[in-house]
């Protein structure tokens, strides 16, 4: 065993291939604070751009490739929503469980971890079932695949997952009692949000206020269940009064159809950026709007890490009033929640907050305080100690 703390194996299937690609690095962050408890390997798919072995700081990465290089995609960006944008990317799929079997197995023949840490239900859940059976695992769901693919047999997969881990973490404390349906025993499912890492965020001051600009900041993937088609038509319905403008953070499936329909409105597409830029997004705005709505498909918002992070920052915030969003964002307190979906409703809010940068001021600074509570630092923290538990309970 190198050194002496016990091994830990993380799967994810997100992961950023370098420190400025704009990936969300969640997985990355928490795995780094893990490693002041364990030696840590990391397995995930391989994303163009990244060597399929390196050395992160104290974390060993391995990528596994699963498709011909030229049509390998479906693991660069979300998954699911990978699928919905491009029927072919099915055909990737079964390899992609097949590579990461082979890939986890191999894994824990070298690694022999004490415990592991597996992000998703579907698809590193499924896997893990199968390939680490015998080594005690904590799951984590985000939301996407809790949520989400509902059918009878993959249900039927998701209880068969949550029912071997270890303990399970969530997002909120609905996503729990959703486990707790699934099978899961409760005492076995804690809500314990991903952390964010504040340090960069909190270290960049503020950009002084534009008098007659009010700068607008949304960051997430452009998929339905961010809502961002709500924004922009909140945008359009706004009265006369000082300038607005929206910089959108973000890249997927949508992003034609929503520059469409921005349209005569003074909106910037500003596609996927690394973590130095992001941070001086944050700073340079005076609203952040998180507008999450309920996707067709089931699919919704657990805690976004960029919500937290634009907390950190003391950028106003302004969020639909939806589980995990509203156990962070308090209503008038540190922000402002508003009805998922309601255009009238955002529109409202927008206006009264645009008018007064007093509450703005007032709303930013709470905000600030408690995103303390889920900063990287703390999270982690956590994260490690019940790691270290369920590393203790060994399968029968």
């Amino acid at each position: 065993m190198a050194g002496q703390k016990p091994r830990l194996l993380v799967l994810a299937s997100t992961f950023p291939a370098h420190a400025s690609d704009g990936t969300p690095a969640f997985v990355r962050d928490l795995a780094e604070r893990e490693a002041a408890r364990f030696d840590v390997m990391v397995v995930v798919p391989r994303v163009p751009g990244a060597p399929e072995r390196e050395r992160l700081g104290a974390l060993e990465i391995r990528r596994y490739g699963y498709f011909p290089r030229r049509w390998e995609d479906l693991a660069d960006g979300a998954i699911i929503e990978n699928l919905r944008e491009k029927r072919s990317r099915w055909l990737q799929v079964l390899p992609f469980f097949v590579a990461q079997f082979i890939a986890t197995r191999r894994a824990a023949r070298d690694w022999r971890p004490d415990v592991a840490h597996v992000h998703w239900i579907i698809p590193q859940g499924v896997v893990a079932r199968l390939a680490l059976s015998r080594t005690p695992a904590l799951l984590t769901t985000l939301g996407g695949d809790l949520y989400a693919l509902n059918a009878r047999p993959l249900r039927a997969l998701k209880s068969s997952v949550v029912r071997w881990a270890r303990a399970v973490t969530v997002m909120n404390a609905e996503m729990r009692e959703r486990v707790i349906e699934l099978g899961a025993a409760p005492d076995a499912v804690q809500v314990l949000p991903m952390g964010a890492d504040l340090s960069a965020v909190q270290a960049v001051p503020a950009v002084e206020a534009e008098p007659d600009r009010t700068r607008i900041l949304f960051v997430g993937r452009l998929v339905e269940k961010k809502g961002l088609e709500v924004l922009l038509d909140a945008l359009r319905e706004l009265g006369s009064g000082p300038t607005v403008s929206l910089t959108v953070v973000g890249d997927g499936p949508l992003r034609a159809s929503l520059e469409s329909r921005a349209l005569g409105l003074d909106v910037t597409f500003a596609g996927q950026l690394g973590r130095a830029e992001l941070v001086r997004r944050y700073a340079a705005c005076d609203l952040a709007v998180f507008p999450s709505v309920l996707a067709a498909s089931g699919d919704k918002d657990g805690l976004p890490v960029a919500l937290l992070e634009a907390m950190a920052a003391g950028c106003a915030i302004v969020a639909s009033d939806v589980p995990g969003i509203n156990e962070a964002v308090e209503d008038g307190v540190n922000g402002v929640l508003v009805p998922p979906g309601d255009t009238g409703r955002l529109t409202e809010t927008l206006d009264a907050l645009v008018d007064d940068p007093a509450l703005r001021q007032r709303l930013g600074a709470a905000a600030r305080e408690t995103a303390e509570q889920y900063s990287a630092d703390a999270v982690g923290a956590k994260y490690g100690e019940l790691l270290t538990t369920v590393a203790s309970v060994r399968p029968s």
